[in-house]
């Protein structure tokens, strides 16, 4: 989900910086965007024991929902408009909302705070990186991409094993990749690469919004297991 085979560096071309920041900040921005409705959504979530309940009961449909949102977001970029393409995104970010309101409310907040803060630090640090590095990060990103097929498959095992140590180490796993894909997202946006596959500023800063969006959900949620201090 978060690869393509096109990289205009590689072949000496640059966008101009103009365009750079362009896609820097329409992608930053549909993110924090993306992330305030979702947190909207999980605090709402979070102060009612019924919509916990609702939620938890339809979390399964919810999960399927949400891949299937974002592999459309995706697939379909360069077919339906910038407008349609923005609005499928906060659907997205809303119904994550929901999912991440019901982990929230299994968690302490000294917890929720501490992962929270943790991970827009290493988002941060990974995302300047990104954007300063010389180091081409094509070949470590695509490996990372890859290895997050295998960090689902190790999930839905301990799932049913129930290990606590399998658990952590899926969890570091988890945030060691995430910070690698953060950093080499950013650089396809100021490489040009989601620009030359979408032929479009708007688009690209849609598409490159939701791949930022989920690598900082994902860390988010992964230290947040770390951290531990469940309620329950």
């Amino acid at each position: 989900m978060n690869g393509y085979p096109t990289n205009p560096s590689r072949i000496g071309v640059r966008p101009a910086p103009a365009l750079v920041q362009q896609l820097l900040i329409g992608a930053f921005g549909w993110m924090g965007a993306g992330l305030a409705l979702t947190a909207a959504v999980a605090y709402l979530v979070t102060t009612s024991p019924s919509f916990i309940s609702s939620v938890a009961a339809l979390w399964l449909p919810l999960f399927i929902g949400q891949i299937i949102l974002a592999v459309v977001i995706q697939a379909a970029i360069n077919k339906i408009s910038p407008t349609v393409s923005l609005g499928l995104f906060f659907i997205f970010a809303a119904t994550m909302g929901l999912t991440i309101g019901l982990i929230v409310s299994m968690r302490t907040g000294e917890s929720v705070a501490a992962a929270f803060i943790s991970s827009a630090a290493m988002f941060g640090g990974a995302a300047v990186f990104g954007i300063t590095t010389k180091r081409d990060l094509s070949g470590l990103g695509g490996i990372a991409s890859m290895a997050v097929i295998g960090l689902l498959v190790a999930m839905v095992v301990n799932i049913l094993l129930q290990s606590s140590p399998l658990g952590w180490l899926i969890s570091l796993v988890g945030v060691a990749l995430f910070t690698i894909l953060t950093a080499y997202d950013v650089q396809k946006i100021t490489s040009g690469q989601y620009a030359a596959v979408t032929s479009s500023a708007e688009r690209a800063s849609i598409v490159a919004a939701l791949h930022l969006y989920l690598d900082f959900v994902n860390l988010f949620l992964f230290l947040l297991r770390l951290f531990g201090g469940s309620r329950r």
